[in-house]
């Protein structure tokens, strides 16, 4: 294939920075802060769409999970300890090394890859649930790689999304005010420009088949010290879409 979605200076800037993947206080505790949030809206929608019971231990056994740009594993092992079959790509090796050396030292089985979601869609590979969690906004090709993501999606699966939105309060609080005035994230770390609107979100899932079925924002309290999920989309989101199942025969 010559069309990609690797960019090569995203990658860099992340190759640098692997070593602080599971360091809660280092270069990614702003990710560290935000994944209990994202972890907790993929777990209920994989138990409301699959019908699997909230208080079990292990709710998804059984089901294909693929994180796409997992970084150094924050939501694939938490996912494998819910009983998922967890496959992490990202184009970065050295993330992909440190994701497999923790999960080695956690006792946790994930097939990690470096590789990318359209070598997968070449090798006709389907998942159950796809994450497309922080990534759209660092990848080159942007319509290539959603329609990479959501060729993954098998039949009556799902494939969430989460990015930030291009306002002018996204550029004023994740990116100045991150970046430059809090320092929670390296400057640099991103490109307003690169961020995409709930709407251009949406065109580019259901141009690719899938159906938008629930979408939320996601903001930080300061006194709780938390991220919550709220109407308020001006700034981070998720957006979760569905793959129909296919038609039956004659149907």
């Amino acid at each position: 294939m010559t069309e990609t979605t690797v960019n090569d200076a995203e990658i860099s800037k992340f190759t640098a920075m692997a070593e602080e993947w599971w360091n809660p206080s280092g270069k990614f505790k702003p990710l560290h802060k935000f994944n209990p949030v994202r972890l907790r809206y993929i777990r209920d929608h994989l138990v409301r769409h699959f019908g699997r019971a909230a208080n079990s231990i292990r709710p998804f056994e059984g089901l294909k999970v693929l994180d796409v740009g997992c970084g150094g594993g924050l939501l694939c092992e938490p996912l494998t300890r819910l009983g998922a079959t967890v496959t992490g790509i990202d184009a970065a090796q050295r993330n992909i090394r440190i994701a497999q050396i923790h999960a080695e030292q956690a006792g946790l089985e994930i097939d990690y890859r470096a590789t990318t979601s359209e070598a997968l869609v070449a090798a006709g590979e389907r998942f159950d649930v796809v994450l497309n969690m922080e990534v759209v906004e660092h990848v080159d090709n942007v319509p290539l790689y959603m329609k990479s993501c959501a060729d993954l999606v098998a039949p009556g699966g799902l494939l969430f999304t989460a990015t930030l939105n291009r306002t002018a309060r996204a550029w004023a609080l994740a990116v100045i005010g991150a970046e430059y005035v809090l320092r929670w994230l390296p400057r640099g770390t991103h490109d307003w420009n690169k961020f995409l609107t709930p709407d251009e979100i949406r065109s580019l899932l259901t141009r690719n088949g899938l159906s938008v079925v629930d979408q939320t924002g996601v903001v930080f309290h300061p006194l709780a010290d938390e991220w919550r999920t709220s109407p308020d989309m001006g700034i981070n989101y998720m957006v979760l879409a569905e793959r129909p199942h296919a038609e039956k025969a004659g149907g």
